[in-house]
């Protein structure tokens, strides 16, 4: 099927709404997105996951650097806290918007 703007079809989170942390971790360098649709950040800030992209695009975790959310590369941080070990796979809505 056509993703359209979707990275993926599925994506795991840690409840219904992908509104909790599933972990934290520190970015082992830095990262400038190719749009507004991915987060940005410097090597050692810490980056907190919402959600994992699962399928196509299985590189790829949601979260948020400060007041930031979007994408980024998951081989790009070092996990160091799990907030939650329980994972819910969940049908992804429209990928984050650029205006």
């Amino acid at each position: 099927p056509e993703l359209g703007r979707r990275f993926a079809e599925r994506k795991r989170c840690a409840d219904l709404e992908c509104s909790m942390l599933m972990c934290r971790g520190k970015a082992m360098r830095d990262f400038k997105g190719p749009d507004c649709r991915f987060v940005n950040f410097k090597k050692g800030e810490a980056v907190y996951v919402y959600y994992k992209l699962i399928g196509k695009s299985t590189e790829l975790w949601a979260g948020s650097v400060g007041s930031d959310f979007g994408y980024f590369p998951k081989d790009l941080l070092e996990i160091n806290h799990n907030y939650s070990n329980e994972e819910l796979e969940l049908p992804t809505d429209v990928s984050l918007t650029c205006f």
